[in-house]
């Protein structure tokens, strides 16, 4: 089974296209294939396909390395759509599918692009309870954290804290699980705390969901910046992470543009050996 590798900021997904695939990709064998060591060590899957509806040039859908679907990922959408570039299309405009719904893409050069994540939310079915702003509260790690729920294909759980020394000294792997896992958030939730560099500038680290602390996440580094934006922030805004840099825009009506780059990494067939550890994997 071919597949490609890519990254974007540090965060590698595996491209596997529905015509190279040759099992049904179920969460025990995602978590088999994303496994290090013992598999090929990723982020996550992406698997493109044909797409079902006209006006499209794929249909894309996310798994994470827990076996998980993700509806959306930003930095697997760049990915995604500059592989796409580079073996399905010669246009520099063009939309792709998710379970999200439409994302358009425009292509800015071989490793960059400016994805239109569409029209952000503050309220949503994945924080059931909150107020028409979206903001919060909830107890976690033994304190308080005040937080912004934004819905951007996925819900995003934002936690601004007061200094980058502050930030760095967050242990996310404990306290990340506990939010993730909020009663509050009935499908669990990505979580993104950041700090208030300049106006227009903010550093942010990011607790996926179903993956864990990562280097970048795009639609982290999105309900990162619209936080801020609805804090008194400046847009476009900067987003630095612990992988590299992403440049949000947030519109007045939290329309988002979300631009940075994607690289492959590697090219490979999986091993016969491991194909038929995953046949025998249900």
């Amino acid at each position: 089974m071919n597949f490609e590798k890519w990254q974007a900021l540090g965060n590698d997904y595996l491209i596997i296209t529905a015509d190279a695939l040759e099992i049904e990709l179920t969460p025990a064998r995602i978590r088999k294939i994303c496994a290090p060591h013992f598999g090929l060590s990723a982020d996550g899957i992406l698997l493109l396909s044909p797409p079902s509806e006209p006006g499209f040039v794929a249909a894309m859908r996310i798994f994470n390395p827990d076996g998980s679907e993700a509806e959306l990922s930003g930095n697997g959408a760049r990915e995604a759509i500059l592989y796409l570039r580079r073996h399905w299309t010669d246009k520099n405009h063009f939309s792709i599918q998710t379970l999200a719904g439409e994302i358009r893409a425009n292509i800015t050069s071989a490793s960059t692009c400016t994805v239109d994540m569409g029209r952000a939310q503050l309220t949503s079915s994945d924080f059931p309870t909150g107020t028409s702003e979206g903001s919060g509260e909830l107890d976690a790690g033994g304190r308080t954290w005040s937080f912004q729920h934004v819905q951007v294909g996925n819900p995003q759980c934002s936690i601004r804290m007061g200094s980058e020394a502050e930030l760095r000294a967050l242990d996310l792997p404990a306290i990340g699980p506990e939010i993730e896992h909020h009663r509050l958030f009935p499908h669990r939730t990505n979580v993104s705390w950041y700090t208030v560099t300049d106006h227009d500038r903010i550093r942010a680290r990011i607790f996926e969901r179903g993956v864990g602390e990562t280097s970048a996440s795009g639609t982290g580094a999105t309900g990162a910046a619209i936080a801020h934006v609805l804090n008194g922030g400046d847009s476009p805004v900067t987003v630095v992470l612990d992988g590299g840099e992403l440049v949000v825009e947030v519109g007045e009506d939290l329309h988002v543009n979300l631009t940075g780059w994607a690289v492959p990494v590697m090219r490979g067939t999986i091993a016969d050996e491991l194909m038929e550890e995953l046949r025998a994997t249900e």
